[in-house]
């Protein structure tokens, strides 16, 4: 389920189940900064309510850092933040239109920015870019006892 932009609220957010005990939620926004926050919070609230309380820092901060660079890097194009679960795994993946490929770089000792994929890299399970370009997804590990 895709939720349009004006209808933004954790008890809209799209969340489904299925039989195979795979659950998720997806949300389409225009570009704004303060949908990195939103964003945060929907998916905050999503691992509380399916008992992933464990993986909330680390899922929230990859949502920041994707969101982010999506609205950076996007070229004005809506945003599409995409949370699913199964037994093993959390996947997060952010689409934002622009078929050039999110890449990790070397941000300087002074730099205030370009680390995103980065802390991605170091937190996640694994991370990539589709085929096209347009979507950066992680997957992190779901640890055992999950909360």
């Amino acid at each position: 389920m895709t939720v349009p932009a004006g209808a933004l609220t954790a008890a809209t957010a799209g969340s489904r189940s299925d039989q195979s005990g795979m659950r998720g939620f997806e949300v389409d926004f225009l570009p704004a900064d303060f949908r990195v926050g939103q964003m945060r919070r929907i998916t905050s609230a999503h691992l509380r309510l399916w008992d992933l309380t464990a993986l909330c820092d680390t899922a929230t901060l990859a949502v920041s850092e994707l969101v982010t660079n999506a609205l950076r890097h996007g070229q004005g194009n809506p945003v599409g933040l995409r949370v699913t679960s199964s037994d093993d795994e959390l996947r997060i993946e952010v689409t934002d239109g622009n078929p050039t490929p999110a890449r990790l770089r070397e941000a300087g000792e002074s730099a205030e920015n370009g680390r995103g994929l980065l802390l991605i890299a170091a937190l996640a399970k694994e991370w990539g870019v589709s085929t096209d370009g347009s979507m950066t997804w992680c997957s992190l590990a779901i640890p055992e006892g999950r909360s």
